[in-house]
């Protein structure tokens, strides 16, 4: 999943971004309208946060911008302002849930998740596949029913792929996705976090590699996947003995 953060009160908008990343939430953040409106056009959200009373265009006019795109995209309006006459006009904006500052970091994500639950282009909020099944509510991950510990960015990458429903995704989605806008396009960190995360699940390897392309969950691998599959993790594992740090046997 991965939101956008419109608050222009730089220490906020940080704690907001790191509270959500801890929760496997992939969080970008805007400090003014013309920012936010620029991230809305590049950039594919799960949920907008926004601060009503930001510089340049409102959180307002933001909200009445995402409307009027027709995305679907859900509006979490994050704001001082308590009366019910305010909340009442964000809702008329387009706004799907409110939330008054000071807020709990937990509720703020239980919103979130909840929107992105019930927004149009969410999938169901538990997926199998391949044997794999997961929760990204209760963050659980089980391969053939064993109980699977990932880390935050090994379940972000899974989730993707599970989505996916099969679909082959490239490693530049992957990247778009699972992480931020501060991920350098040229980091192998997609194909590591890959590679580890196979391992994590266990063999037989249900993440396939498709030569040139991408990455897929699955079972019933084509011609020249699982060779791809192999040579790729025994690569990442030499370039990760190679690190500062690292002996081969690590």
């Amino acid at each position: 999943m991965r939101v956008l953060i419109v608050e222009d009160e730089p220490a906020l908008a940080g704690a907001v971004r790191d509270g959500l990343r801890l929760a496997a939430i992939a969080a970008d953040t805007a400090g003014d309208g013309h920012v936010a409106l620029e991230m809305l056009d590049i950039n594919a959200y799960d949920v907008a946060v926004l601060d009503r009373d930001i510089p340049g265009p409102s959180g307002d006019a933001i909200a009445q911008a995402i409307v009027a795109s027709g995305s679907g995209l859900p509006i979490l309006m994050l704001t001082a302002a308590d009366r019910l006459d305010d909340k009442a006009s964000g809702f008329e904006l387009g706004a799907d849930d409110y939330l008054t500052k000071p807020f709990e970091m937990r509720e703020l994500i239980l919103r979130i998740r909840a929107l992105a639950r019930r927004s149009p282009r969410s999938t169901p909020p538990v997926h199998e596949l391949a044997g794999i099944r997961l929760d990204p509510f209760r963050r659980e991950v089980y391969r053939d029913g064993r109980y699977v510990a990932l880390t935050r960015k090994q379940f972000a990458v899974l989730q993707v792929l599970v989505e996916a429903g099969g679909g082959v995704i490239s490693a530049e989605e992957l990247l778009e996705r699972a992480w931020d806008e501060n991920a350098d396009p040229f980091t192998n960190a997609v194909r590591i976090t890959v590679s580890s995360l196979r391992k994590r699940l266990g063999e037989p390897w249900v993440i396939l590699t498709v030569p040139g392309v991408g990455y897929r969950i699955g079972t019933d691998s084509a011609p020249g996947e699982d060779e791809e599959t192999m040579a790729e993790d025994e690569e990442t594992m030499a370039e990760d003995a190679t690190l500062p740090g690292r002996t081969g046997n690590a």
